[in-house]
């Protein structure tokens, strides 16, 4: 089952995405031609005067990945992974810094110091941060202009703090069902990562654990509790933890420390979806919200194995699911090139210039072209993205690889630069 295909009328209006069936009949038929490759999106050659039937766009906001899913009624009809550069931009901002830092350690000539001169406005995130937001917020736009998107819904927080430390707060539904539990299981997890906190094993079944046994006055609050497998669990007992520990202190204050600590990673991912929830209320269409917790409930509820497109699926509040399709498209954030004119060395010198010429032989790098080699040592069919050279021997980044020396005579073009890459 793959995705379903977007359409479009002659006045590009979004109409109701097909089946790939219907879209290849379509095609033979000369009703519609091919409008965009990635995704795929036929345009009709007429006018066509319907309500199509309103379609949810539904996110997993990552740290690296951001799931989405398509969901038309209680069916997924299209799902993707958008995968962030952020450690790349991290890295080349470090970089630049130094390089930046030991070009002003040398004897150079004296400047005057410039650092009460730089401000940043209210709401500012790290460029890393800030792209994983920008990215979300591009793709959001284009399923808008492709689909008739309607609703929009986002896993907020990863954790419903008010809802652990007050499992009444919404009502019936959480006092009657597994929600709570949820909630501070994928806390603890992260919390823990996924390893007993007295032996460190991985991969096997953990129990959530006092730290300060119950019997003996202990509390429910998650600062009280950790992950155990089901051996120590049953060695600690009702023990306090100073004397199950007592022989191991090393042991004893680093769990001690760390039942204290916050999730900084968890607040800092947890910042940017805010920031995330205020750009996507800017679109007009109504926004509603989910916890990680709810997520993983809802995904376990319809037996649906872990993938981030299927996470996005189950955000939210879900009466009934239909999963349409298994072949999520697969999207990841190169960038628009570099704009720096100058390349340098590991000491920050310069070696070479960049050419203000981007377009070669009609090509330009980030292409996605299809190559059919008919002679010489690269005989074979390539796809993928392509970079250019003057000379016009282009090289192509393929899924088994990259291909060197491919004349721009045997390439032709299927998906223009867009900043990004497919599969």
């Amino acid at each position: 089952m793959s995705n379903h295909v977007f359409v479009l009328d002659a006045n590009r209006k979004p109409l109701t995405p097909c089946k790939p069936g219907v879209a290849r009949s379509l095609l033979k038929a000369g009703k519609a031609s091919v409008f965009r490759r990635y995704p795929f999106t036929l345009i009709l050659k007429k006018e066509v005067d319907a309500n199509p039937e309103p379609i949810e766009i539904k996110l997993d906001p990552g740290s690296q990945v951001t799931g989405i899913a398509l969901k038309q009624g209680d069916r997924i009809i299209f799902g993707a992974e958008l995968q962030h550069r952020s450690q790349q931009i991290k890295d080349a901002l470090l970089s630049r810094r130094q390089l930046r830092r030991s070009r002003r350690n040398r004897k150079t000539r004296y400047r005057q110091a410039r650092f009460l001169n730089r401000t940043r406005p209210n709401g500012w995130l790290a460029p890393s941060l800030q792209h994983r937001i920008d990215t979300t917020m591009t793709w959001v736009n284009r399923f808008r202009r492709l689909a008739p998107i309607a609703h929009i819904s986002q896993e907020l927080v990863r954790f419903d703090l008010q809802l652990m430390q007050n499992p009444e707060i919404s009502g019936i539904e959480y006092q009657q069902g597994e929600l709570p539990g949820y909630e501070v299981r994928e806390y603890l997890l992260e919390k823990w990562n996924q390893k007993c906190a007295y032996c460190g094993a991985k991969n096997v079944a953990l129990e959530v654990e006092h730290i300060h046994p119950k019997s003996k006055g202990g509390t429910d609050r998650v600062s009280n509790l950790t992950l155990a497998c089901h051996s120590c669990n049953q060695s600690k007992g009702n023990q306090d933890i100073r004397d199950f520990l007592s022989g191991k202190p090393d042991l004893l204050s680093r769990i001690l420390r760390q039942a204290k600590s916050p999730l900084k990673d968890a607040a800092a991912v947890n910042s940017t979806r805010w920031a995330l929830l205020t750009a996507l209320k800017q679109t007009g269409l109504p926004v509603a919200t989910g916890t990680g917790g709810q997520t993983k409930f809802n995904r376990t509820r319809w037996e649906l194995p872990k993938a981030h497109w299927l996470d996005a699926a189950c955000v939210g509040k879900i009466e009934s699911l239909e999963i349409l399709t298994s072949k999520p498209l697969l999207i990841a954030a190169k960038g628009h090139g570099t704009r720096q004119m100058c390349g340098t060395d590991k000491y920050g010198f310069p070696t070479r210039h960049r050419s203000r010429v981007q377009i070669h032989k009609g090509f330009q790098t980030g292409d996605i072209v299809t190559a059919t080699v008919m002679t010489g040592k690269k005989i074979g069919s390539y796809v993928g993205r392509v970079l250019c050279r003057a000379s016009g021997s282009f090289d192509i980044t393929t899924a088994s690889g990259r291909v060197a020396g491919i004349s721009h005579k045997y390439c032709k073009p299927i998906h223009r630069k867009d900043g990004y890459a497919y599969a």
